[in-house]
């Protein structure tokens, strides 16, 4: 397949909403008009509940780790696999389907790098369940893990191509906490096991 079609159509299937799909089938919301307004499976968790946000994140994990598994059994190299990982997580971010505005990119990351890297992602992953235990906040411990990601790719040993995508998608995670950033320095960012207040729709 041609690798330019290839990394379009992993950008496609890291665009499926599913915590906007999933959302709205069981509880009739508007992601975007809730809680904090990110189409993500934070949210769905605190506006939906554990079920719809279990689901979300399972099916965000599984739309990252398949792009690139398809990358592989279709025989693209170390480089293309990567680059479809790394447009999967940019689609869960950037999807066309609602208008460029998605999720942070956390859990298709983690799928995505599951296959590429699995040492690198399971360290990664230990820094998330540290940082965020210890500072009660899910949006710290993304961050933290977004910003090891690169780094133990590295360390671990993946190959170039893993690495640069190791690092760009820790990049693109990072940068899409910037709210978080804002709110965590102004004292309003939500901890674990807080709810947040519904915005209600919008007239």
């Amino acid at each position: 397949m041609n690798p330019i079609l290839l990394v379009a159509l992993a950008y496609l299937v890291g665009s499926v909403p599913f915590a906007f799909l999933f959302a709205r089938r069981m509880g009739h919301l508007d992601l975007r008009l809730v809680g904090s307004g990110n189409v993500g499976a934070t949210n769905v968790f605190r506006v939906a509940g554990s079920s719809a946000g279990l689901l979300t994140v399972l099916f965000d994990i599984a739309k990252g780790a398949a792009v690139v598994v398809a990358a592989q059994r279709l025989g693209a190299g170390q480089g293309i696999c990567a680059s479809a990982g790394v447009a999967a997580v940019a689609g869960h971010i950037y999807p066309v389907w609602l208008g460029f505005r998605g999720g942070k990119g956390v859990a298709s990351a983690c799928g995505a790098f599951a296959v590429l890297v699995p040492p690198a992602l399971l360290l990664a992953a230990a820094v998330f369940a540290a940082v965020a235990g210890l500072s009660r906040t899910v949006a710290l411990g993304s961050m933290a893990a977004a910003v090891c990601l690169g780094p133990l790719a590295y360390v671990v040993g993946a190959p170039v191509p893993i690495v640069r995508a190791a690092f760009v998608a820790g990049c693109l995670v990072l940068v899409n906490h910037r709210s978080n950033l804002i709110r965590m320095a102004g004292g309003a960012d939500r901890h674990l096991g807080n709810q947040a207040a519904p915005r209600g729709d919008q007239p």
